[in-house]
């Protein structure tokens, strides 16, 4: 079993930034990639970021590439989400997530944090 546990969220204006970060215990949760998705109102969950425990490679969605970077601290067992030049676009609840790769090289993200929410004004 992996834990996820998210903080950080909160209310920005335009052009601010914000820095989420993910608490991960478990036996196992170095076996896993990380991720952060999020969830606008009334829209489906999105894929923003990706990265293993190593570090590398990083993988983002192309509206925040350029804005948001995905970084790992081994030490504390967290990953976090820089988010820089926010627009009311970025307005969700953002989650963490544990995923495994397939020989496909499909990710299927099988745990996952309660969510975070930011709020962008303009």
């Amino acid at each position: 079993q992996v834990q996820l546990v998210e903080s950080g969220g909160g209310l920005v204006q335009a052009g601010d930034s914000l820095r989420l970060s993910c608490a991960a215990s478990g036996r196992t949760f170095r076996d896993y990639t990380m991720g952060w998705f999020r969830q606008a109102p009334g829209k489906e969950r999105q894929f923003v970021s990706q990265i293993p425990w190593s570090g590398e490679p990083t993988r983002y969605a192309n509206s925040v590439k350029g804005r948001f970077t995905i970084s790992i601290d081994n030490a504390k067992n967290t990953v976090s989400l820089q988010m820089n030049s926010l627009k009311p676009d970025d307005t969700a609840i953002y989650y963490c997530a544990a995923g495994t790769r397939n020989v496909y090289g499909i990710y299927a993200w099988d745990y996952w944090g309660q969510g975070t929410r930011v709020t962008v004004s303009s």
